[in-house]
């Protein structure tokens, strides 16, 4: 796990407190060193702040997604209702307003974790559906072709939920607990945006118009048929 926050006392609090309940940590004190440590290590999470020297922590969030990066939870002073939606929307996968409870952090942290862990050898099968295959192992989608899907997390997360429930009406709130473990509020348009995102990628790629249908007052539903291998 990379915990960037560029206050050295707040990162090694939070650091120990994570490594005394079995979680290993670095450390980065500023955007350049956290895409330096993306480049040499495959963290499973990142805990991001905002208030970074070199740059806005949203831009980095931005990068994160754009590049399939691990999952993000972003730990911050900003506590704003607007800033926790430009977050959630932008992909972070849960939003953390300082100063925290450690103990309610580490619960988020390995909700997270446990959302994105990647499926056992006992549980490895792919989903096949209107001309592509979702890898869920490896966390990719393919056409039949084999020309493949650039999908951030959130995205891979989001269509996986759908396609496990095809032909079935998800509500907003059953999606925001498969990506962030907690239901929408009523304000909250970051599952509608991220239909919109994943629309635009599926269709671009050749999907069918629509495949996901948004259900008036209620959610999104996917139409097509899935066939699990």
């Amino acid at each position: 796990m990379l915990v960037v926050d560029d206050d050295d006392g707040i990162a090694g609090v939070v650091s120990r407190f994570l490594r005394d309940h079995g979680l290993r940590t670095a450390h980065a004190r500023d955007a350049r060193a956290t895409r330096d440590s993306l480049e040499r290590m495959s963290p499973d999470l990142v805990l991001l702040d905002l208030g970074l020297p070199d740059e806005d922590g949203l831009g980095l969030l931005h990068h994160l997604e754009q590049r399939g990066g691990p999952p993000a939870i972003v730990v911050s002073g900003r506590g704003a209702a607007s800033e926790r939606v430009i977050g959630l929307e932008l992909g972070a996968h849960d939003y953390i307003a300082k100063p925290f409870d450690l103990h309610e952090l580490l619960a988020r942290v390995r909700g997270v974790l446990r959302r994105h862990a990647p499926a056992t050898a006992a549980q490895a099968r792919r989903l096949e559906f209107d001309g592509f295959t979702l890898d869920l192992p490896a966390r990719t989608l393919r056409r039949d072709d084999g020309e493949p899907v650039a999908l951030t997390s959130g995205e891979f997360t989001l269509l996986r939920t759908l396609l496990e429930h095809a032909h079935e009406v998800l509500s907003r709130d059953a999606l925001m607990s498969a990506l962030h473990g907690r239901n929408a509020g009523p304000f909250d348009r970051s599952i509608d945006v991220g239909v919109g995102r994943l629309r635009r990628k599926l269709e671009a790629a050749g999907a069918a118009p629509g495949l996901v249908q948004g259900v008036r007052g209620v959610g999104y539903v996917l139409t097509a048929d899935v066939l699990r291998r």
